[in-house]
């Protein structure tokens, strides 16, 4: 199908783009890679008046360490980040994740900052970021904010982002010297999931001293399963694993669909967050 008529706005700046935002109101839409934004553009899910494209803002790109955290501009595709040697050695779960979203194509032109601002329940990188206690950036007329990603995802596909922001950067503590694994239950190759589970884990003595676990797909938003990680502290085999990842489901409140129950799901959270836990901590 053909998208209705829009006006399209291209700026250089920041600055520029939260003024073109202002400027369109509340029915303009922000144009980072297209990956969602065209889908929906197509089959007239969306009617923006005007479309503001920030693919040309150099500002918001690169990835770059500051201190004790990692830095990730919006604009970051999901290919720069799953190939970058500093996410891969400083936030080994985004680099894990990034690996996995959609197809070559998508990830070549699909962007960070996009996939965390169109907040589908279904996305892999929000939970990521989630697990990893990341905080985002935004800009808007009154400068920057920063908000916990805990935070910032407030329903299905909505965000804390004010109509005139922009998504500026992800920042996420360094986990160097941690390891990752990410499992996803999908119908097809490049399907959405329905479900998955994403984990980090630190070993101190052969056993787990610290680990971070999100769900994807369990419910409207991203699910940290805090009971889980708690759990996880001092397993040292698969048998310990199993027995944390079954709280994996416990307040999760995922969808019945044509793709399986909210029980399904439970079950699905539970088996994949230990198979993700357990290659995470090479058992």
């Amino acid at each position: 199908m053909i998208p209705v008529a829009f006006d399209y706005v291209r700026p250089t700046s920041v600055a520029d783009a939260v003024a073109a935002l202002r400027s369109a109101g509340e029915d303009a839409k922000v144009l980072a890679g297209g990956q969602s934004l065209m889908p929906v553009l197509r089959l007239r899910l969306a009617a923006p008046s005007t479309v503001v494209d920030i693919g040309g803002i150099a500002a918001l790109r690169g990835i770059r360490l500051e201190g004790d955290e990692l830095v990730i501009g919006a604009t970051a595709t999901h290919a720069e980040v799953a190939g970058s040697s500093l996410v891969a050695s400083e936030s080994p779960l985004l680099a894990v994740v990034a690996r996995t979203v959609g197809d070559r194509q998508v990830r070549h032109r699909g962007t960070l900052g996009g996939s965390l601002a169109h907040a589908d329940p279904a996305g892999d990188l929000p939970a990521a970021v989630v697990a990893l206690d990341g905080t985002i950036v935004v800009a808007g007329p009154n400068g920057q904010r920063s908000i916990p990603a805990r935070e910032f995802f407030t329903d299905a596909f909505t965000t804390a982002l004010a109509p005139d922001e922009v998504l500026v950067e992800v920042r996420v503590p360094r986990t160097s010297g941690w390891t990752a694994r990410y499992e996803k239950f999908h119908r097809t190759a490049q399907a959405w999931a329905i479900v998955g589970a994403a984990a980090a884990v630190r070993r101190e003595n052969g056993a787990i001293a610290e680990a971070r676990v999100a769900l994807v797909n369990a419910g409207p938003t991203p699910v940290r399963a805090s009971a889980v990680e708690s759990a996880l502290v001092g397993a040292a085999d698969v048998a310990a694993v199993k027995a944390a990842a079954a709280q994996a489901g416990e307040g999760t409140s995922p969808p019945s669909d044509l793709s399986g129950s909210a029980e399904y799901r439970r079950h699905l959270a539970s088996v994949l967050t230990a198979r993700a836990v357990a290659a995470a901590a090479g058992w």
